[in-house]
């Protein structure tokens, strides 16, 4: 009859740890998919944050002539030179 009561604390701790063990196991993987989420949330906000971003750039038209503008031949024509020569 001993025999067969400690064999029977012997299952019954076997079976408490396996619940603590999948109880560990089980909070463990809460804290990995909350941080998950989180991360797959920024994902999704900054995707969202770049397509608009290339959606404005694609539809605001470039006026390079207005920034860039190289011609400074109309600065040269209000001073001829023949003007300066005459006052001579």
């Amino acid at each position: 009859m001993e025999v067969k009561s400690k064999l029977e604390d012997i299952i019954e701790m076997t079976r408490i740890n396996e619940l603590l063990d999948r109880r560990e196991a089980a909070s463990n993987k809460k804290a990995s998919t909350v941080i998950l989420w989180v991360l797959a949330v920024l994902g999704a906000i900054s995707a969202v944050a770049i397509i608009a971003f290339l959606v404005y750039q694609y539809m605001t038209p470039a006026f390079e002539d207005d920034y860039y503008d190289d011609d400074f031949d109309d600065f040269e024509d209000d001073f001829e030179d023949e003007d300066f020569i005459k006052e001579s």
